[in-house]
């Protein structure tokens, strides 16, 4: 088990290397002049070239990238916005909780439909619920986030005033910058949030777990495990569950980097302040710190959630380790 948490560990540094070195190549050395940004549109030549010295864009290209490496590493350093002078550190902490709260919440909200629904489509193939879900799977891999959270919004929050359209609550009470707080107001807005995540990724799952548990069921073990006598219930649980979800531990860390991505639609349509909404800004206004502070922190968040579920499915399924 050592060699195989060694391994991951390796494998997943030299993923934050490549990346890294992706983003700092597009966003610092492919614009044509990031000191002219940061200097401002009204800046002389001189003031130019005093920035790009203050920000060492007059050095090699692998000195600079390597400054940059130290400072994220080493001071755990992502600069200043160009636009608000601000820390991004700083802009990330105050975002990232919101968009956590969006994706996380997302998740639960869709494996606790698609499990449930899954497995009891793939238990009566051709039902009436079998053919409602994959319906439904159809939907939710067609649409678009955007229009599914426009569809939303005008239904539930405008026609029938069920839940808000837009806006964000703090957990916590008291929070500065929010008109309101408090884990009830906060469940409540980011409720349309998550149920576009729901519907964008439970149809995936629905599907998922269907084939997986139907799969499953026709292996010889379960035939073994019923041919000795042991209850439909713990063949059911013991060996068709326990395997067929197996899948799913691999499919949703993935998943949850997509939905960092994602993320950028939904924020916008329901004017959440996260990261996606930020990055639009940033974009807009050519904030280069900002753009790859954020990408920077949405890889690692990326390659953390594969790290772990690389070593809980080495825990759960031990065929995969390292003999």
């Amino acid at each position: 088990m050592t060699q195989f948490l060694i391994r991951r560990i390796f494998w997943a540094i030299f993923l934050f290397l490549v990346a890294t070195i992706i983003t700092y190549l597009i966003f610092w050395v492919i614009p044509a002049d990031p000191a002219a940004l940061a200097a401002g549109k009204s800046a002389t030549p001189a003031d130019v070239a005093r920035v790009r010295h203050y920000l060492h864009l007059d050095e090699p290209i692998w000195r600079q990238y390597l400054r940059f490496l130290w400072n994220l590493v080493g001071h755990q350093q992502l600069g200043n916005s160009f636009v608000t002078r601000q820390s991004v550190n700083h802009i990330i902490g105050q975002d990232a909780p919101v968009t956590a709260s969006l994706v996380f919440g997302g998740a639960i909200f869709w494996l606790s439909l698609s499990i449930p629904v899954g497995i009891l489509s793939a238990l009566r193939p051709r039902s009436i619920l079998d053919r409602v879900s994959m319906s439904f799977v159809l939907v939710g891999i067609s649409a678009h986030p955007v229009w599914i959270g426009l569809i939303l919004s005008y239904l539930v929050g405008y026609r029938l005033h069920i839940t808000p359209i837009v806006g964000y609550c703090n957990f916590f009470p008291g929070g500065i910058g929010v008109q309101c707080s408090g884990p009830v107001q906060w469940a409540y807005h980011l409720l349309l949030p998550w149920i576009t995540f729901m519907i964008l990724f439970a149809a995936l799952y629905v599907r998922l777990v269907r084939a997986n548990v139907m799969e499953t069921m026709s292996e010889d073990y379960v035939r073994t495990a019923r041919a000795k006598g042991a209850s439909e219930s713990r063949v059911m649980i013991q060996h068709v569950l326990r395997n067929s979800l197996l899948p799913v531990v691999t499919i949703l860390g993935m998943d949850l980097g997509l939905a960092l991505g994602g993320a950028i639609f939904t924020e916008s349509i329901f004017n959440l302040p996260g990261l996606g909404h930020e990055v639009i800004n940033a974009y807009n206004t050519a904030d280069l710190p900002t753009i790859t502070g954020i990408v920077v922190f949405a890889t690692v968040c990326v390659i953390v959630f594969n790290f772990i579920v690389d070593v809980t499915y080495g825990f759960l399924d031990p065929r995969i380790r390292p003999s």
